[in-house]
C-alpha cells in the first residue's frame, strides 16, 4: 500500500511539473516563436500554447510599439560645424520569426543602427539646412532604418530629432546675425517709408502747382490748426505778391 501511494505521488508530481512546463499564456500583444528540437515551428499566440517539455521552446516577441531614445551624438555638418543631436524612434515588431532567427537582439541591434545612421545622416546636411527643414531629415532617417531593419521584421514608425546642441560660439554667431538682420530690415522698411513720403509729396507738389487756390487752402488750413494751440506764438508769413503790388502802387505815386 505504500508502494501504490508513493507511486501516485510521483505521478501527480510528474503531472503538475508536465503542466507547468508545457502550458504557456500569451498576451494579446505577444507573439511566440516555438523551437522544436531546434527547428522553428512558427509564431502561437495569443492565448494558451502548449510545449512538449524538454522538446519544445518558446521565445516571446512583444508586439506593441517601442519608444526608442537615441543618446545624443556627437556629428561635424557639411560646412564644419560641431553638433550634439539626440533622437528618439518609434518601432515595432511585425515579423516576429525573423526578429528572433535574423538578428540576436532586435532592440539593441536598432539602437546602435540609429545612433550610426544619425551621424552619418547629420554630416551630409548644412547647419541652416539641419535647423530649418527638420522634417525633411526625419523622413529620411526614417527611410534609411526602415529599409535596413526590414529584413529584421521591424518596422520604424517614426523618427523625430528632439534637441540640437550648438556651440557657444556659434550660439553668439547666430544671435549677432539675426540682430543684423532685424536691424537690415528696420532700414529697408524705414527707406521704403521715406520713398513713399516723397512720392506723396512730389504728388501733392505736382497737384498744387497746377491748382493754385488748393495751395491757399491748405495754407488757410494751417493758420487754423496754429491759432488753435494754445500758449503758442503764431507767425503769420505775408504774401510776396502783396508786397510787390505796393511797392508798385508806392513807385507809381512817386512817379
Amino acid at each position: 500500500m505504500e508502494w501504490i501511494s508513493g507511486s501516485f505521488v510521483f505521478i501527480g508530481v510528474f503531472i503538475v511539473l508536465f503542466l507547468v512546463l508545457s502550458l504557456k499564456v500569451l498576451n494579446e500583444y505577444e507573439r511566440g516563436v516555438i523551437f522544436r528540437l531546434g527547428r522553428v515551428l512558427g509564431p502561437k499566440g495569443p492565448g494558451l500554447v502548449i510545449l512538449i517539455p524538454w522538446v519544445d521552446s518558446m521565445v516571446r516577441v512583444d508586439l506593441r510599439t517601442v519608444t526608442l531614445d537615441v543618446p545624443p551624438q556627437d556629428a561635424i555638418s557639411r560646412d564644419n560645424v560641431t553638433i550634439k543631436v539626440n533622437a528618439v524612434v518609434y518601432f515595432k515588431v511585425i515579423e516576429p520569426i525573423q526578429a528572433v532567427i535574423e538578428v540576436e537582439n532586435y532592440l539593441l541591434a536598432t539602437s546602435k543602427l540609429a545612433q550610426t545612421t544619425l551621424r552619418s545622416v547629420l554630416g551630409e546636411v548644412e547647419l541652416d539646412e539641419l535647423l530649418a527643414s527638420r522634417e525633411t531629415i526625419n523622413h529620411r532617417l526614417q527611410s534609411i532604418l526602415e529599409a535596413q531593419t526590414k529584413p529584421w521584421g521591424v518596422k520604424i514608425s517614426n523618427v523625430e530629432l528632439k534637441q540640437i546642441d550648438l556651440p557657444t560660439e556659434m550660439q553668439r554667431a547666430m544671435a549677432r546675425q539675426a540682430e543684423a538682420e532685424r536691424e537690415r530690415r528696420a532700414k529697408i522698411i524705414a527707406a521704403e517709408g521715406e520713398l513713399q513720403s516723397s512720392q506723396k509729396l512730389a504728388e501733392a507738389a505736382e497737384i498744387m502747382e497746377k491748382r493754385p487756390i488748393s495751395l491757399q487752402l491748405r495754407y488757410l488750413q494751417t493758420l487754423q490748426e496754429m491759432s488753435s494751440e494754445q500758449g503758442t506764438n503764431t507767425i503769420i508769413p505775408f504774401p510776396i505778391e502783396v508786397l510787390g503790388s505796393l511797392f508798385k502802387s508806392k513807385t507809381g505815386c512817386s512817379d
